[in-house]
């Protein structure tokens, strides 16, 4: 998720044990830099879930990116939130699928009077309504909000988070079974994404030189990681060139893990990309 930085509670990725670094290496988050867009880990301090692929319809692209817009929507979803009652036949017509990325899933499945919703990956968390159609997380500031048809049964839903808004569309039972299925296999496949070696090795380079590619990145991600360019090439700079990098694996979330090595210490990345390549998540850990 997601360090000691200001975006810390905005991570939406969950680190946890990810691939726990070998034994003897006395690592210190002395200056974690996390530059990641995702939506949402209830279990984490931030949020959790992985970028999709393309962003809300509710607004057009360029106000979805603009940075007081983004600040605005913050704020927005950061205040306090008061559950309201709703009628159980509304909450019935919100059961099922959404797919939020390539491998992700939300289901939500209600038990009781209460719905609950769950991504690829993480635990059920439940949901509180504010409205009829709006839910609340009460671990992480973040809200969903569903679409619906004429008939009242939801089309899609929206996460909102980070100060973006993350469109999932519903899917069928079976569909989402394949996508978890496909997850399942990356994680114990443990083999690196096709290019995210590549990407990374060019985002640290660029990075390193004060001009990272943001044609290369969402827009999402791009949007969140301009803010913080200086901090990182800053980093960058005290840890020296790049000298090597190597694959650890896939992390519980799916992102690849990589182990960089400089003349004056050692990085762990993680990286996330878009099946048509784009970088949708992109954290630094410093270690001595």
């Amino acid at each position: 998720m997601m360090g000691n930085t200001a975006m810390t509670d905005q991570m939406p990725e969950r680190i946890r044990a990810e691939k726990i670094l070998p034994r003897g290496m006395d690592w210190k988050a002395w200056a974690a830099v996390a530059t990641c867009i995702v939506p949402l880990a209830a279990t984490a301090a931030g949020a959790l879930a992985q970028a999709p692929v393309q962003p809300s319809q509710a607004a057009p692209v360029g106000e979805q990116f603009d940075p007081e817009t983004v600040r605005q929507r913050q704020a927005e979803q950061k205040r306090p939130r008061r559950e309201v009652q709703v009628n159980l036949g509304i909450i019935d017509n919100y059961l099922g699928y959404y797919q939020l990325e390539a491998y992700r899933v939300f289901k939500v499945t209600r038990q009781d009077d209460h719905l609950f919703i769950q991504l690829t990956g993480e635990e059920t968390v439940q949901l509180f309504p504010e409205s009829p159609t709006k839910f609340f997380y009460k671990t992480v500031p973040a809200q969903i909000s569903f679409n619906a048809d004429a008939q009242g049964r939801a089309t899609g839903l929206v996460l909102h988070q980070n100060g973006f808004d993350w469109p999932a569309p519903r899917i069928e039972q079976a569909q989402a079974q394949l996508l978890e299925e496909a997850f399942a296999k990356r994680l114990k496949g443990d083999a690196p994404m096709p290019g995210s070696e590549t990407a990374l090795r060019q985002q640290i380079v660029a990075f390193a030189q004060g001009h990272p590619d943001f044609d290369s990145m969402t827009p999402q991600l791009a949007a969140v990681t301009r803010p913080q360019v200086a901090k990182i090439e800053r980093e960058f700079a005290l840890i020296g060139p790049l000298q090597s990098l190597s694959f650890r694996g896939v992390g519980f979330s799916g992102w690849d893990i990589y182990e960089a090595k400089f003349a004056n210490g050692i990085n762990i990345c993680r990286i996330l990309l878009t099946p048509d390549g784009k970088i949708s998540g992109l954290r630094f850990e410093w270690g001595p």
